[in-house]
């Protein structure tokens, strides 16, 4: 077993033994709102739940430079967004808005995705997804290396759940049928594998 400290390592390396370990991670398409108005969309495979009472998720959103995202500053201005998750039936549109555009510009423009009104917030959501979430801002974290912000970690509370009917069951979801794509390393990704059972211990 070969030990790696990390501050021994550049920030690319690290990158790339996380990546290629902490897999296969869910991937979160999300759209906000400028103040302006524009539609921005981004796929981020830093996401997962953080609670269920109440319903919450994060997102991290890594800076390429001393600015936020547009992801993330768009969070910051309207403390509202969706999340949807990302399938096989959508995987290759969404994979178009990970393209860095400029400011102002829509990653929308560059795909077939349809945008749909949402309930409970301003942002709209997608109309390709089977699952997608209406949240508002619960908290945002800058997160530092040194005195450089490297990260945005954004924790939403779910304030609408939109889930397409032919996979729900008994008030549960059908992974089969939602068809989930997960992120690995590089530009590899996966769908679900080969699906086991293990009964929690009891006392």
């Amino acid at each position: 077993m070969k030990f790696i400290n990390p501050k021994e390592n550049t920030n690319r390396d690290n990158y790339k033994l996380l990546i290629g370990t902490i897999i296969p991670r869910p991937v979160a398409f999300a759209t906000t709102r400028s103040k302006d108005g524009i539609i921005n969309a981004a796929p981020f495979s830093y996401f997962n739940i953080v609670s269920s009472a109440p319903p919450m998720i994060s997102i991290g959103v890594i800076r390429d430079t001393v600015e936020p995202k547009d992801t993330a500053r768009n969070i910051k201005e309207t403390k509202e967004f969706v999340v949807h998750i990302v399938d096989s039936d959508n995987v290759e549109e969404v994979n178009k808005t990970a393209m860095n555009l400029p400011y102002g510009e829509s990653e929308m423009d560059l795909t077939k995705l349809t945008l749909v009104p949402s309930t409970k917030v301003k942002v709209p959501g997608i109309k390709e997804s089977k699952v997608r979430f209406e949240v508002e801002l619960e908290d945002i974290f800058e997160i530092k290396d040194g005195e450089k912000i490297v990260t945005d970690l954004v924790i939403g509370r779910i304030v609408g759940f939109h889930i397409l009917e032919d996979i729900l069951y008994d008030g549960k979801i059908d992974p089969l049928k939602l068809d989930p794509v997960a992120r690995l390393a590089g530009s590899n990704y996966s769908k679900l594998g080969e699906i086991f059972s293990l009964v929690r211990p009891q006392k």
